[in-house]
């Protein structure tokens, strides 16, 4: 992210070792011991730079969603955001993750944690939607 204007920008591009054979997550199998290709996460994860931007997440509210607090959220502002859709959203003043439901045209933010109930929003409600989450980082040790 470039800090003098909070625009994503791609600097540089860093290639990964990337196995194209496939890996079991059953019970394992013999692997290739070959490199095929290499892999930008750029190239993989961000579709349109200008738009797109990383945030951090804070809280419980997702892990029905398998989004957890500390997990890193890839946006893009350019998708357009629709029904079932994970969005971040500016409710009230504050920024979220929620999905996003369109019911009988009516608009709903919804958790993906029981112990949190939908939020409707109205026309007078300061609400903006920010993007739509296309990747999720998440760190699994």
């Amino acid at each position: 992210m470039d800090k003098k204007n909070n625009k994503p920008c791609k600097e540089s591009s860093l290639k990964i070792p990337l196995f194209l054979t496939p890996i079991q997550a059953g019970f394992p199998s013999p692997a290739d011991d070959y490199l095929e290709n290499s892999l930008d996460l750029n190239e993989l994860l961000i579709k349109n730079p200008p738009a797109s931007f990383f945030v951090k997440v804070k809280g419980d509210s997702m892990i029905g969603a398998q989004i957890s607090e500390g997990d890193i959220l890839v946006v893009d502002r350019s998708i357009e955001p629709v029904d079932k859709k994970i969005i971040i959203a500016n409710f009230l003043g504050e920024f979220n993750v929620k999905r996003l439901r369109i019911i009988n045209k009516e608009v709903f933010l919804y958790s993906e944690n029981p112990k949190y109930k939908p939020m409707k929003i109205t026309k007078e409600m300061d609400f903006e939607v920010f993007g739509v989450v296309t990747y999720v980082i998440h760190k699994t040790i």
